[in-house]
């Protein structure tokens, strides 16, 4: 297992969502497999680097209980008797562009146009086992699975047509679907060459492919996949999806957390024509031919709970830290991390200047554009779910262990998905809906409203990160103590070169579930340490680029922050009474970002506006520039939420803010000039973009605002209601 591997799967402990019992799955043989396409070639790669990622014991079917795991497939490539492209993937598109990416890696290697490649995606019935799409690691670990296969099923093409043609396979040409042989009219189609075959090749050793050099299709900004029927309204998301005969379903929820059910009466709902209604333990449903007989049945439930005093958002970080899990992590998730380093007394004493500094971190939501949603049809003894999830298989697993049936029985379809952010890996609407259908004996939907969603799925965790450092006068910093309680072990080491570090995460009891988000927790640790860091500079008389540098030899993220600052024009405007600038910089996933900020200050209101953001982002090859700058830009936005006033607001087991006219996300009038600077270092791996861009923006403004104002903020959000000079 490579560095990169180990230390992202050391992160695993910080899915709290994911914490569970292993499962058992079903892989399809790849006979029958190629049996139901209908002929043709099918070329199957058996991943190693898939086992290598699958500690023991995780749930979602990373390891099979009682033995070792086989090995797996991490993707196939078919291409039919009529020449047609489908490629396989469990992955998920969730709006990253992802089908856009892994089709551009497919026809990079068959040297076919990308409108040929048809991307089947997470689909438990027709698509290889994956663990999920999350940590970034569609663009390092499946493209190149992908290419593999693509590569493979080109070498099998260019045997069938050296064979057909009886010539050297080194003398033949792949291009544009077909296999030529040079000096001759002599052509093959890939249909015409897979034309009566039933071949199947399993690859498991490395296959040649092309260099990011020497890339044509992959490396270019190609139009979006299924992009029209995005933004035209044709491509149907679960809510879109409709069965004949199909009811709307509903879930009785607590009145507030850890309430228990003492009593329901479901007289009055099943007196409703058309409605079904079922009491099952702690879980009420009902069901119902139209949304409006569902909401009234619903209403006409009587049901009487039992709740317990729960705490506020007043106490939540006194709650943190005075109640932590046994024990500390140290250094994990972050180059620099590890065992301590140094001495930290030894670094204090050698100081000019010694800091010490508290960061909190709010609970915040993911706010997706599509809530939890599920359809459910039973037909005898099997189940077929289409629902929004980053985890088909773990839902597929999730749905077995909770029925008490065998997965082999249970279809799990996504449909490309409203977004998710780390916040769609659990299986409460799947088994609802679930539950409901064969109660009904007919299809039944359930789509959680917006209260719902920001009430019972999980948060971003909150955490307080606790920072004691020291400094020389000339800028050198010699001691370096960080802990996290609970926020998460993600990126918490230090890229700057201190020769005294300690760092630790501590896990807590936290009053609110919580779980995965967009970057974990890289977002609060980085705005904890590039916030630090300009509090250091700004002790020693520094200006903040300058003390940074001063303190990394960390070549790639020297390069993001050169890159930002250069085109931000840093230090060329200076700061006034109601604008300022800052800066920040890290690394998350293999990749690197900074980000330059421009704020403004309201002199009368005390209000915050960012102006202007320029992020320099670097992740090795890029596959596709203009996909690759959306995401960056995305992260970007929605980073500025949870920098400037998302938070959840939560007293006595109920959420306070459960709706966005409560609940501030960013909006038009929030974006600010966005500028960025892609670095595409084409002699490094492509590495994932979908998190490790938003790490940056929080502690940019940050220190932006504080060289505007001379405030500084040290808890996110930063200004839920503005700054007041």
């Amino acid at each position: 297992m490579t560095r990169t591997l180990e230390s992202e799967m050391s992160l695993d402990f910080e899915r709290y969502e994911l914490h569970d019992d292993p499962s058992f799955r079903r892989e399809w043989d790849r006979r029958e497999f190629l049996h139901a396409l209908g002929g043709g070639i099918l070329v199957c790669l058996v991943s190693s680097e898939l086992l290598a990622m699958q500690p023991p014991g995780q749930r979602g079917g990373r390891a099979r209980a009682g033995g070792p795991v086989s090995q797996e497939i991490g993707a196939w490539i078919h291409i039919s008797e009529e020449g047609k492209i489908t490629a396989y993937t469990g992955k998920v598109e969730i709006g990253q562009n992802i089908r856009t990416s892994l089709s551009q890696a497919v026809a990079e290697e068959l040297r076919v146009g990308l409108e040929t490649i048809h991307m089947v995606m997470a689909d438990t019935a027709l698509t290889p086992f994956d663990m999920g799409t999350f940590g970034s690691a569609t663009t390092p670990r499946m493209a190149p699975q992908l290419r593999k296969a693509a590569a493979a099923a080109r070498e099998m093409l260019i045997d069938l047509a050296a064979e057909e043609a009886k010539v050297d396979r080194g003398t033949l040409v792949v291009a544009d679907g077909k296999v030529s042989v040079p000096g001759s009219r002599r052509t093959f189609t890939f249909g015409e060459l897979t034309k009566g075959k039933k071949l199947t090749k399993t690859v498991a050793a490395e296959v040649s492919m092309a260099p990011a050099k020497e890339w044509k299709i992959a490396s270019t900004s190609v139009a979006k996949v299924d992009g029209q029927a995005m933004v035209t309204g044709k491509h149907r998301y679960t809510p879109d999806v409709k069965l004949p005969g199909m009811l709307y379903g509903k879930i009785l929820r607590a009145p507030s957390f850890n309430a228990t059910l003492v009593s329901a009466e479901l007289k009055d709902a099943k007196a409703i024509p058309g409605v079904m209604a079922i009491h099952d333990g702690n879980f009420v449903g009902v069901a119902a031919p139209s949304q409006y007989q569902v909401e009234n049945a619903l209403t006409a439930i009587r049901a009487e709970w039992k709740e317990t005093t729960q705490p506020s958002d007043k106490d939540l970080f006194d709650l943190l830290k005075k109640n932590p899990q046994q024990g500390e992590r140290q250094g994990f998730g972050g180059r620099g991390g590890g065992a301590p380093k140094g001495s930290i007394d030894k670094g204090l004493a050698e100081a000019d200047h010694k800091l010490q500094a508290t960061y909190t971190i709010a609970y915040i939501a993911h706010a997706p554009l599509e809530p939890r949603a599920a359809l459910a049809e039973w037909k005898v003894d099997k189940l077929t779910v289409w629902t929004g999830t980053q985890r088909p298989f773990g839902v597929r697993g999730d749905l077995a262990r909770a029925l008490k049936i065998p997965e082999d029985r249970i279809r799990v379809i996504v449909p490309d998905m409203g977004s998710g952010y780390g916040g769609k890996h659990t299986t409460e609407a799947p088994l609802e809906a679930a539950k409901l259908a064969k109660a009904a004996g007919k299809p039944v939907q359930v789509v959680w409203t917006r209260e719902e969603e920001f009430t019972w799925a999980y948060f971003r965790p909150a955490g307080v990160i606790e920072v004691t450092s020291g400094v020389r006068k000339d800028g050198t910093i010699t001691a370096w103590e960080f802990h996290n309680y609970n926020s998460g072990g993600s990126a918490i080491g230090t890229l700057y070169d201190i020769p005294n570090q300690r760092i630790a995460f501590h896990a807590g009891q936290s009053p609110l579930k919580q779980g995965s988000y967009r970057a974990l927790a890289a977002t609060a640790n980085h705005f904890a340490r590039e916030s630090h860091m300009d509090e250091l500079a700004h002790a020693v008389g520094m200006e903040p680029l300058e003390f940074r540098l001063k303190n990394l030899k960390e070549a790639r993220l020297r390069a993001v922050l050169e890159a930002a600052a250069e085109k931000f024009g840093w230090g060329k405007n200076k700061p006034d009474a109601h604008h300022g600038f800052g800066v920040a910089g890290g690394s998350e996933k293999g990749s690197y970002v900074a980000s330059c900020a421009e704020v403004s200050v309201d002199p009368s209101s005390g209000k915050i506006k960012v102006e202007r953001v320029v992020t320099a982002f670097e992740c090795g090859a890029i596959v596709n520039p203009d996909g690759l700058k959306n995401q960056v830009e995305g992260a970007v936005v929605m980073g500025l939420g949870g920098a400037l006033f998302e938070a959840i607001r939560f007293e006595n087991g109920k959420i306070r803010n459960a709706a966005f006219s409560k609940y501030r996300v960013p909006r038009f009038s929030d974006v600010p000039v966005l500028e960025t600077v892609l670095l595409d270092r084409k002699d490094l791996n492509s590495t994932g973009a979908g998190e490790t861009p938003i790490v940056a923006i929080a502690p940019a403004v940050g220190n932006a605002i504080f060289q505007a104002t001379g405030k500084r903020l040290r808890s996110l959000p930063m200004t839920p209601n503005g700054v007041k000079l």
